[in-house]
């Protein structure tokens, strides 16, 4: 077993329109890094974190990634003692499961350390108290799809059950971030708390319409079930141009737009790399029509979570 080991885990849109705390899929880019050491002296420490501006903590016991650490060796009974660094590789606050990423680069990384006595599934429960940490809920909307790769549907929490939906070859994701901050908790407390039965039946059918045409490779149907009467009319006011830019990316002919987890980034679905590429200007225009600044990613779905890199 190696003393050392460095892990890429990939950001991660939650929600994915209609499936509000229930859906999510992995991208290829950005994501997080992590270096875990092994050390003679028992306990996690977190020596290092860079690409963060001084935000985040290095108290392992506040941080997400020392959370998911401790966590695993404590379920194991193992009184091991680990070095962690962290390379934030992704923007904090973006909506794109930053601190997912870096729990599940963290409990990855500990597990393959150890000898991997856990399987990939085994370590979700982990990874989700890193989130707890981070945003006070345990929710597996970024996690599972961070460390399983891939579309995730998290069907229950009580008992938890997740599964890997079938994604369709030619599917390519579009994600641009806007200079701008959303509040993860700001963009919870504006939900309603009571939906009319009439939205929810229309949610109900998009959720399984996008889960069939994803199972079909169904590009038709994906795009006419990503649609969200609930969650997105409401949030889409934090976000500066968000109807134009979801209008850009739209005309530029992806199957599909809406709010990345809590936001502020805005992701679309398209049938191929040349499309992702167009929809990616059309809506970053939108944003420097309005002098806000972005980013860009483009990738494929990301089907295999976490990577050990060299």
């Amino acid at each position: 077993m190696k003393d050392s080991i460095k892990v890429f885990a990939p950001a991660t849109v939650a929600n994915v329109a209609c499936g509000f705390d229930v859906l999510g899929f992995a991208v290829e880019n950005p994501g997080d890094e992590v270096v875990l050491t092994k050390k003679s002296t028992p306990g996690v420490k977190i020596t290092t974190i860079t690409g963060d501006e001084g935000r985040l903590t290095k108290d392992a016991d506040k941080n997400t990634v020392g959370v998911a650490v401790s966590r695993f060796l404590k379920h194991l009974q193992i009184d091991a003692g680990i070095d962690i660094t962290l390379h934030k590789k992704m923007p904090l606050g973006s909506g794109l499961g930053s601190s997912a990423a870096s729990a599940v680069a963290g409990v990855f990384a500990v597990n393959q350390l150890l000898g991997m006595p856990l399987n990939q599934q085994e370590l979700l429960p982990f990874a989700m108290e890193g989130e707890r940490i981070a945003c006070g809920s345990a929710h597996a909307d970024n996690v599972a799809p961070s460390l399983l790769g891939g579309f995730v549907l998290i069907r229950s929490y009580d008992p938890l059950d997740v599964i890997k939906i079938p994604t369709p070859a030619n599917l390519y994701s579009t994600i641009i971030h806007p200079q701008v901050e959303v509040q993860t908790k700001d963009a919870r407390e504006i939900l309603k708390k009571q939906i009319p039965l009439r939205d929810a039946v229309t949610q109900w059918g998009n959720v399984g319409g996008l889960i069939a045409g994803l199972m079909l490779s169904d590009y038709q149907l994906i795009g006419r079930s990503m649609k969200d009467v609930i969650v997105e009319p409401i949030r889409a006011i934090l976000i500066p141009g968000f109807e134009d830019v979801k209008q850009a990316a739209l005309s530029a002919g992806a199957l599909g737009c809406g709010i990345s987890g809590s936001g502020p980034s805005i992701f679309a679905l398209s049938t191929s790399e040349e499309i992702a590429h167009k929809v990616g200007s059309e809506m970053q225009k939108v944003l420097n029509s309005i002098q806000i600044g972005s980013e860009v990613y483009i990738s494929k779905i990301n089907n295999s979570g976490p990577q050990i890199l060299d």
